[in-house]
């Protein structure tokens, strides 16, 4: 396993402690209409819902989406996307080539607001 190269990318385990983590459960999904790339997707937080813009088009269609459950950056502040405010952002991985996207989600069911650490 490689280190970063060097200290700048280092990150402390104060600042990481600073996420917020929870899974969110999508409850609905669909095209972004100004974008080609980004989904809008509706996720019920338990306590809460917010709307997140995501680059999954291509990946995923909206609904293959709703319903899952996904690990949000909860704490993340608020960002326009093509004219829509993105109100967090999920996990996912890209394959090195950036041909395959997969959306980071609980191993089991867990009800949506769970904390993930």
């Amino acid at each position: 396993m490689s280190e970063p190269s060097t200290s700048s990318e280092w990150v402390s385990f104060d600042d990481f402690t600073k996420l917020k983590l929870r899974v969110g459960r999508v409850i609905e999904a669909s095209d972004h209409p100004n974008a080609d790339r980004l989904l809008v997707l509706k996720v019920d937080l338990g306590d809460e819902q917010r709307q997140l813009c995501a680059g999954l088009k291509g990946h995923y269609t909206p609904e293959e989406l709703v319903g899952r459950n996904l690990v949000i950056v909860a704490n993340l502040a608020p960002r326009m996307m093509r004219g829509i405010e993105s109100q967090g952002m999920l996990l996912a991985a890209t394959s090195p080539d950036q041909s395959r996207v997969v959306i980071v989600s609980p191993e089991s069911e867990i009800e949506p607001g769970s904390t993930v650490s």
